[in-house]
């Protein structure tokens, strides 16, 4: 793993107090071609009834692409769930063919038992043997009405789940609660997905599994320790994060080859006396790389400002990769107000929340590097302004999971 650490303002004035954002960026390492370590995978699709339809034959369709992708030394469980939890095709070696009868035998059934087909399914992946990512990949259009329905139980069997086998949440249509199934993943150390439309499905499942397939390191961890009177204000990023001995940890998860992560946060460094570097804070980077060498890496780098006159900080240059990205993760946060908003029944304020972030993204200069992406994503704010209505259903869903995959760092 490759680091690099920017700093919106490396220059400071050393004649006063100042608020700083910092960029982690993390460059993961091409995946290899040939051997990969094997996954361990369970598929659990709901077949209550209102899957029926576009919605299962999707569903179907998508278990047949995993099977179809998978290799000999792969591992593959099929369950399905309604009112009861059916165990299709236990562990074992991709078999296209049974694997295939299966799937084209589900038939919709009655209410959502979803506890049930996703303990089903971590269960299955327990048997496992070896080395390799264990991955539940739970499909549900509905509620939890059946079996264990609390979200709080909910989440602490996904939080008891972290470091053995991780949850991604697969959500079709407008039913289903897009909170618990996006704590569950988050919880676990899994991805969450929303499905709007049955042709939608094939994207979500290339695009986990290409990601499965091309894991280079797990348990990625960025811990920010601030020096003597530094102030950690925060991660931008919507990570889990852990207060631990001296300063704070987040929890990045697993990296993907070649993938770059940007991990933002903001730090107050108080007025210094000496011109010149200053250390202000340690990044320690913590991952297990994943391939034939399986080992533990650990990685300190020093956050240094540089303190000068207040003359030469007026004219130093802003970093503007940084700026971007913390534009980026405003407008991600801003969705997360909107949603609050909405959620208080204040739609007003919901679309200007919206309608300010994308006024602010369209400030940016043309010669932004990323110009085209900002607006890009100022576009979408606007179309999120049209949307933010109480008769648009899925409304929350897309705005809940475009500022998830800002903020994890996988963005559309």
């Amino acid at each position: 793993m490759q680091t690099n650490l920017r700093f919106d303002h490396q220059l400071l004035a050393v004649e006063g107090e100042h608020d700083v954002h910092c960029m982690l960026e993390l460059h993961a390492p091409d995946a290899p071609d040939a051997d990969r370590p094997p996954l361990h995978l369970a598929l659990v699709v709901d077949r209550s009834g209102s899957m029926a339809g576009a919605k299962l034959a999707a569903a179907q369709a998508s278990a047949g692409f995993l099977a179809g992708r998978m290799r000999a030394t792969d591992r593959l469980a099929l369950i399905t769930y309604d009112d009861d939890v059916d165990l299709l095709v236990p562990l074992g070696p991709p078999d296209t063919d049974k694997l295939a009868a299966a799937i084209a035998g589900i038939e919709p059934g009655g209410c959502t038992n979803l506890s049930g087909g996703w303990l089903k399914g971590l269960e299955e992946l327990s048997r496992a043997d070896g080395d390799g990512t264990r991955r539940v990949l739970l499909l549900t259009d509905g509620l939890a009405n059946e079996g264990i329905t609390d979200p709080a139980q909910l989440r602490q069997i996904a939080a008891g789940t972290k470091g053995r086998a991780a949850t991604t949440t697969i959500g079709f249509g407008e039913g289903f609660d897009e909170d618990l199934l996006g704590a569950i993943a988050a919880d676990s150390d899994g991805n969450t997905y929303f499905v709007e439309t049955p042709e939608d499905a094939p994207g979500v499942f290339t695009e986990e599994f290409n990601g499965l397939a091309s894991l280079v390191a797990q348990n990625v961890s960025v811990e920010i320790r601030p020096t003597d009177a530094v102030e950690v204000l925060g991660v931008l990023n919507d990570y889990p994060i852990t207060e631990v001995d001296g300063g704070l940890q987040a929890a990045i998860g697993d990296a993907y080859g070649a993938e770059l992560r940007r991990i933002v946060f903001a730090l107050h460094i108080p007025e210094v006396a000496a011109l010149g570097p200053a250390k202000v804070a340690d990044v320690v980077m913590r991952y297990v790389a994943v391939g034939d060498d399986i080992a533990a890496h650990e990685l300190t780098i020093p956050v240094v400002v540089n303190l000068v006159s207040s003359d030469e900080a007026a004219t130093a240059d802003v970093d503007a990769a940084v700026t971007e990205e913390v534009w980026l993760l405003r407008a991600a946060k801003a969705r997360r107000e909107a949603i609050e908003a909405a959620d208080a029944g204040d739609w007003d304020r919901s679309r200007a929340v919206l309608n300010q972030a994308s006024a602010d993204l369209r400030a940016a200069p043309m010669s932004s590097a990323r110009y085209d992406e900002l607006i890009a994503e100022a576009d979408v704010l606007e179309a999120e302004v049209l949307g933010a209505f109480e008769s648009d259903p899925t409304w929350r869903k897309r705005m809940t999971d475009q500022a998830w995959r800002r903020t994890r760092g996988r963005p559309t």
